[in-house]
C-alpha cells in the first residue's frame, strides 16, 4: 500500500479513542475483583484519571471510549466527576481483542472523520499534554503515523521457555513503545480494515498495524511516567504516586481542637465513636450525645475556622433531637472536600472511669475512619481515667478532646461563614 503522507487529510479536528475493554487477566491473577481500568488510584478510578488526562489537552476535541459490553454500569460511574465530560462522545462496545477494540472505535467514527485520531490506553492515567503535543504536531507536519516511545535504558535479553537467555539484543535503535499513537484518521482506518479482512490478527498496537499496511512509522518521545497499569505493583505504585500528587497540593496545614462533655442518665447503653456500648446508664444530650464524634466535629470545624457544632446543629433545632452523630461528623468532612481538603489525621481520646473503651477501641476507630473516607492507620483512639478526680472521676459523664489535621490548598481562605447544617 502507497504511503500518502503529503495528503490533506480529510475531516476535521482531532479525536481520541480510548481502548478500555480489555479484562485484565494478569491484574486478576493477582486478586484484584474487576477490571484494572476500573481499580481507583488515588480514590479514583484509573479511566477517569485517563479520560481528564487526555481532555486537558487543547489538541483533543472529542474522546470516544471503547468499552466491554458488560462494563457499562462501571463506565457511567467512572465518568460521574470527570472535567473532561464535555469532550465525551457516547462509548463504544469493543470486540474480543485489542484490535477488534480499536477498528470498532475507529467504525463508530467513519460517518463523520476526524482529520486525526489518537489512540490511547485506558490504563495509562499519567499520559501528559507534552507528549500528546508532540505526537500532534508530527502528525500535522504531514507524517501519516507516530507513536509516542522512550528509547530503551536496560539490556534486553531473549529467554526461551526453560528461563534460559539465548542471546543478548543490542539496544541501540531499540524503543519501547507507549500510547498515545496518533494517525491520519484515513490512514488508521484503512489500514484496519484491511488487517481485519485478511484475518490478521496478531498486532499488539496500532502502529504495528499501520506499519504492515506500508506506512512509515514516526517515533517521538513519551513521558518517563507514562506507565501502563497492568499487574499488581503497578496498581500499588500508581496509587502512591497519585496520593503523594495530592498531598503536594495541599500545602495549607492546619490543625483543630475539640473538646466536648456529656453526663449520665439512666439507660442501658452509650453511643461513643458510632459505636453502641452495653452500660448501665446513657449519655444525655439533645443527639445521640456521642462525645467522641462531637470532639471529633469540632476538632475538623476548628481547622477550618469554620465556627463549632452548635452553630451548625443547634440544640434548640427540634430536627436534630435525638440524631446520630455521623451526620454532624459526615457533615464537617463534607466542609473539608467542598475547600479542596483532606482530612490527614484524628486523634481522640475518652475521658472516663467506665465503660472500658479498650474492647471496643478497634470498632471505634473502624467506623470514624468509615465516617471521614480515611485509612484506619489514620484514626488515633486512646482512652484515659482521671484518677477518681472531677466528675468524669465521680463517674457522672464522659469527656473526650480531639485533634484533626486538616490539608487545603495553599491560598484558601475561606472562613467558612455560610456555616448551616
Amino acid at each position: 500500500m502507497p504511503n500518502n503522507a503529503n495528503t490533506v487529510p480529510r475531516g476535521k479536528g482531532t479525536v481520541a479513542i480510548v481502548v478500555a475493554a480489555g479484562r485484565g487477566s494478569r491484574m486478576a491473577a493477582d486478586g484484584d475483583a474487576g477490571p484494572k481500568q476500573y481499580l481507583p488510584i488515588g480514590a479514583r478510578p484509573i479511566l477517569a484519571l485517563t479520560l481528564d488526562a487526555l481532555g486537558a489537552s487543547h489538541r483533543i476535541d472529542r474522546i470516544v471510549t471503547v468499552i466491554h459490553a458488560d462494563d457499562r454500569a462501571l463506565y457511567d460511574a467512572a465518568i460521574g466527576d470527570i472535567e473532561a465530560r464535555n469532550k465525551l462522545m457516547a462509548p463504544v462496545t469493543g470486540g474480543a481483542t485489542r484490535q477488534a477494540s480499536v477498528r470498532l472505535g475507529l467504525e463508530s467514527l467513519a460517518d463523520a472523520p476526524p482529520a486525526y485520531v489518537l489512540v490511547h490506553d485506558g490504563a495509562r492515567p499519567f499520559i501528559d499534554t507534552a507528549t500528546i503535543e508532540r505526537v500532534w504536531n508530527a502528525l500535522d507536519a504531514g507524517k501519516p503515523a507516530v507513536l509516542a516511545a522512550l528509547p530503551c535504558t536496560d539490556t534486553i535479553k531473549r529467554v526461551d521457555d526453560a528461563g534460559r537467555v539465548t542471546n543478548t539484543l543490542p539496544r541501540d535503535g531499540l524503543w519501547a513503545a507507549q500510547t498515545p499513537q496518533g494517525f491520519r484518521f484515513d490512514v488508521v482506518l484503512d489500514a484496519h480494515r484491511q488487517a481485519f479482512e485478511r484475518g490478521e490478527t496478531s498486532f499488539t498496537d496500532d502502529a504495528a498495524v499501520a506499519e504492515w499496511a506500508g506506512h512509515a512509522i514516526t517515533a517521538v518521545r513519551g513521558g518517563e511516567d507514562n506507565i501502563k497499569i497492568t499487574t499488581r505493583s503497578d496498581l500499588v505504585a500508581a496509587d502512591e504516586c497519585m496520593r503523594l500528587q495530592q498531598w503536594a497540593t495541599l500545602g495549607d496545614i492546619r490543625v483543630g481542637n475539640g473538646y466536648d462533655v456529656h453526663a449520665f442518665a439512666p439507660g442501658d447503653h452509650v453511643i461513643l465513636g458510632g459505636v453502641r456500648i452495653g452500660h448501665d446508664r446513657r449519655l444525655k444530650g439533645h443527639s445521640d450525645a456521642d462525645v467522641a464524634l462531637h470532639a471529633i466535629t469540632d476538632a475538623i470545624f476548628g481547622a477550618l475556622a469554620d465556627g463549632d457544632i452548635g452553630s451548625h446543629f443547634p440544640p434548640s433545632d427540634p430536627q436534630w433531637k435525638g440524631a446520630a452523630s455521623d451526620i454532624f461528623l459526615e457533615h464537617a468532612v463534607t466542609r473539608v472536600a467542598r475547600r479542596g481538603g483532606r482530612i490527614a489525621h484524628i486523634d481522640l481520646t475518652i475521658i472516663c472511669e467506665e465503660p472500658k473503651i479498650g474492647p471496643h477501641r478497634d470498632a471505634m476507630r473502624a467506623r470514624i475512619a468509615a465516617i471521614c473516607g480515611l485509612p484506619v492507620q489514620r484514626i488515633a483512639v486512646k482512652a484515659t481515667t482521671s484518677e477518681s478526680l472531677g466528675f468524669t472521676g465521680r463517674r457522672e459523664g464522659i469527656a473526650a478532646m480531639a485533634t484533626a489535621t486538616v490539608r487545603l490548598p495553599l491560598g484558601d481562605d475561606d472562613a467558612g461563614s455560610d456555616a448551616t447544617a
